[in-house]
């Protein structure tokens, strides 16, 4: 019965974890008392994102404004997430500094932005390495499918090498950040 119980805590655990959208109240703002919820005077969207940081090991995304990190999102990476991207098919998501270039809606993925992978030092590395360095690395939403629902994707790194999120969060995000915007993806 014990060994139940324990398997039971084990598999909460990462769920708990999994499903967070986190905003941080910016400097200068202050928190009101409405209704039963804590609200920030200053909205998110009036403040300009000049970064978006992707920290690999913690699973997360952030928007920057000024240094400050303003919204912070759970993703999902490649399927070997460890690791900076090698080659193409590796299924590994890239580590360096790109930048959000264009975007696009997609049929299988909700919306997505590109990520102007490879960058130099990766297209060189690829060329010493004699190998493909690969393309079409994106943030995107999750598949709306009738077998998997959303949630099915949420914690799990299953992407080629892109930085998967949850649909109402790419909307978000797709509405806050600007092309041209520079991304840096850390270990």
């Amino acid at each position: 019965m014990r060994w139940l119980l324990a398997v039971l805590c084990l598999s909460v655990v990462p769920l708990s974890q999994a499903a967070f959208t986190q905003t941080i109240v910016p400097k200068g703002s202050e928190q009101k008392f409405v209704g039963g919820k804590v609200v920030d005077t200053q909205n998110i969207a009036d403040r300009t994102i000049d970064k978006v940081l992707v920290l690999k090991s913690a699973h997360q995304l952030q928007l920057i404004s000024r240094g400050e990190a303003l919204k912070t999102y759970r993703i999902s990476l490649g399927k070997a997430p460890n690791g900076p991207k090698l080659q193409e098919g590796d299924q590994r998501t890239p580590e360096g500094f790109y930048w959000l270039d264009w975007r696009k809606t997609s049929d299988a993925y909700n919306l997505s932005m590109h990520i102007s992978y490879p960058n130099i030092s990766d297209a060189a590395r690829a060329r010493r390495e004699g190998v493909k360095p690969g393309s079409m690395i994106m943030i995107h939403g999750t598949p709306i499918n009738d077998d998997y629902p959303e949630w099915y994707f949420h914690t799990l790194d299953w992407t080629n090498g892109c930085i998967a999120m949850r649909n109402s969060d790419i909307r978000e995000v797709w509405d806050l950040v600007k092309d041209g915007t520079m991304i840096e993806i850390r270990p």
